[in-house]
C-alpha cells in the first residue's frame, strides 16, 4: 500500500512538473523613474509644482504573459499599474494598459485599457518621453483608454501594419456618437530591423477631438532624425474655437552609450496638457490665440542594460489670450533622473 502511494506522488509530481515546463509562466515587470527637477512656473512638471521638486516619472508594475492555446492561436494578457507613492499625491497605483487579447494569422485583437493607435503612432519618436517635455503636454490625443477594443493587423511585406481603436460609447462620458482611431505604419519603431520608421493616424471623438497626425523618424549612421505634424479641433461645443496645428522636430547622435537630443516644438490649437494645465480645464472657452513653443536639449548615458541616467533643459514660451487680455508666459526647467528597468 506504501509503495503505491508514493509511486502515485511520484506520479503526480512528474505530470505537474511537465505541466510547468509546457505553460509559460507570467512575466513580471517594471520600472522605476525619479528626477529633481527646478522649475519656474511648475507648469510642465509632474506634481505641477514650481521650485526643486522630486518627480516620479511615470513608475511602474507589470505582469504579463501568453499561452498558446493551438497551432495558431495564443491568449495574450497584461496588467500594469502605475507606482505612485513615491510622492505626497496619497494614492499608490493607478490605471496604466491591461487588457486580454487573442492573436491569429489575421493579426492581434486587445480587449481592455491601452494607447489608441492614433498615440501610438508616435513610435519612438518622442525623445523626452515620460517627463515634464513629453509631447503630450502640446499635442492632444496622446489617450490611454479603457472599455476599448484595439486591432493589430500581421506585418504585410515585412513593414506595413493596419490598426484600429474603438472605444464602447455607452462607457465613456463623450459628446461625439462613436469614438474610434485608425492607423497605419511602416518600418520599425525601435529602428532595429528597420532603419526608419513612417505613420499616419486618425482619430475621431476620443477625449471629444478630432485629428491626423504624419510621423517620420529615420537613422542615418549615428544621427537620429524626426519629424510630427499635427491638426487638432474640440468637438465641444463651448471649445469649438480651439483649433490648430502641432509641429514638432527633433536630433539625437549616438555616441557610444551616450545619446545627445535636442528637440523644438509648437501648437497653436491649445488642445495639449500645458494649455489645460496653464488656465484650468473649465477657463479653456475663455481662451483664445494660444501659442506656445518648446525648446529642449538633453542626454542619456545608459549604464547598464537596465540603468538610465539622463538629464535636460527646456524652455517654454507662449502668449495667449485668456478674458479679452493678452497674456505671455514661460518657464525653464532643469532636470536629472535616473531610470531602472526590471
Amino acid at each position: 500500500m506504501k509503495k503505491n502511494l508514493i509511486t502515485s506522488a511520484i506520479l503526480s509530481c512528474a505530470a505537474l512538473t511537465s505541466f510547468s515546463a509546457l505553460a509559460a509562466g507570467p512575466d513580471f515587470y517594471g520600472r522605476i523613474d525619479l528626477a529633481l527637477t527646478h522649475s519656474d512656473a511648475g507648469v510642465a512638471s509632474q506634481n505641477q509644482k514650481d521650485g526643486a521638486v522630486i518627480e516620479n516619472n511615470f513608475s511602474w508594475l507589470g505582469v504579463k504573459g501568453a499561452e498558446k492555446i493551438s497551432d495558431n492561436v495564443e491568449i495574450l494578457y497584461q496588467m500594469e499599474f502605475g507606482v505612485t507613492n513615491f510622492d505626497n499625491s496619497g494614492a499608490t497605483f493607478n490605471a496604466r494598459n491591461s487588457f486580454l487579447g487573442i492573436k491569429t494569422v489575421a493579426g492581434t485583437a486587445l480587449v481592455g485599457r491601452n494607447d489608441t493607435v492614433f498615440k501610438a503612432a508616435e513610435g519612438g519618436f518622442d525623445l523626452f518621453g515620460n517627463t515634464n517635455s513629453d509631447i503630450d503636454l502640446l499635442f492632444s490625443g496622446q489617450n490611454r483608454e479603457a472599455d476599448g477594443v484595439s486591432y493589430y493587423s500581421p506585418k504585410i511585406a515585412d513593414m506595413l501594419t493596419l490598426n484600429a481603436t474603438y472605444l464602447v460609447d455607452d462607457n465613456h462620458d463623450s459628446k461625439s456618437s462613436s469614438m474610434y482611431a485608425l492607423s497605419a505604419t511602416i518600418g520599425d519603431k525601435a529602428l532595429k530591423t528597420h532603419n526608419f520608421y513612417v505613420a499616419a493616424a486618425y482619430q475621431d471623438g476620443i477625449s471629444d477631438i478630432e485629428a491626423y497626425r504624419a510621423v517620420a523618424q529615420a537613422k542615418f549612421g549615428n544621427f537620429i532624425v524626426g519629424g510630427l505634424y499635427q491638426n487638432s479641433e474640440s468637438q465641444k461645443a463651448e471649445l469649438a474655437h480651439l483649433e490648430g496645428d502641432s509641429y514638432s522636430v527633433n536630433l539625437a547622435y549616438l555616441l557610444g552609450n551616450v545619446k545627445i537630443k535636442a528637440g523644438y516644438s509648437y501648437d497653436d490649437s491649445g488642445l495639449g496638457k500645458y494649455a489645460s494645465r496653464l488656465v484650468g480645464s473649465s477657463n479653456l472657452e475663455n481662451m483664445s490665440d494660444f501659442e506656445i513653443s518648446q525648446y529642449s536639449i538633453g542626454a542619456d548615458y545608459r549604464v547598464s542594460p537596465s540603468t538610465l541616467v539622463y538629464g535636460h533643459y527646456t524652455k517654454y514660451d507662449g502668449d495667449m489670450v485668456l478674458n479679452q487680455a493678452s497674456d505671455s508666459f514661460k518657464d525653464d526647467i532643469v532636470t536629472i533622473g535616473l531610470r531602472y528597468d526590471f
